[in-house]
């Protein structure tokens, strides 16, 4: 991983045209292309990026990175005050908690209580930002990309949201839509989510262990 610490304004054009006027932010390129640019706050969100795989061009005064799709960003590099270079090695990826674990478990062989119609393509499906936890196909041919929590939070709609971002370059997947799956959505997380075209849906882990009645809830 490569982390620069500059004197910087980025400009982004694509499906859209965002800025970022001149300030000190943190650079980091990781090993698989991604780019990413932080600023001392806003938790681990990134004021903009470009997801692998891409092209990054060093120039003397600028870097541009670019995709496939010809979406552009370029960082304007005004003063350099760090640069780093870090080879993390191979990440054993987040383990998930027991029931975690296991509620996805159940989920990937049963998929029709999720929505009717779903079919398993496979489990933890490996990305540039981590293991999507179950990809399905629902009956129109889209690729249902479901994230799977204990208690659905704003967080796991980020999670989520990212991962949509990153598979949308990979063309073999087709059109894609996305669901979060809990035992419990907090209702902030479900605005976000619904705001977003995402589908939320609640399960009973206990039901799906066969413990109680086969009642589904389902929101979307």
């Amino acid at each position: 991983m490569r982390l620069v610490v500059a004197r910087c304004s980025v400009v982004y054009t694509g499906r859209l045209e965002t800025r970022l006027a001149e300030a000190t932010r943190l650079i980091m390129v990781k090993a698989d292309g991604c780019v990413a640019i932080h600023a001392d706050g806003g938790a681990y969100k990134p004021l903009n990026w470009m997801n692998a795989p891409n092209e990054l061009l060093e120039l003397a005064d600028r870097w541009e990175v670019r995709n496939k799709k010809g979406e552009v960003m370029t960082i304007h590099l005004l003063e350099i005050i760090s640069d780093s270079a870090h080879d993390l090695g191979t990440d054993p990826g987040l383990e998930k908690d027991g029931v975690e674990a296991h509620l996805q478990e159940l989920l990937a062989e049963m998929p029709h209580v999720m929505e009717d119609g779903l079919t398993l393509l496979r489990r933890e499906h490996y990305t540039a930002l981590g293991p999507v936890d179950i990809l399905c196909r629902d009956p129109q041919g889209r690729t249902v990309v479901i994230e799977v929590k204990r208690r659905g939070e704003i967080d796991g709609v980020e999670q989520l949201t990212r991962y949509l971002a990153d598979l949308a370059n990979d063309p073999t997947l087709g059109e894609l839509r996305g669901m979060f799956v809990a035992q419990s959505i907090k209702p902030q997380a479900r605005t976000l989510a619904e705001s977003r075209g995402i589908v939320c849906v609640e399960v009973d882990y206990d039901e799906l262990r066969g413990n109680k009645a086969d009642d589904w809830t389902l929101f979307s």
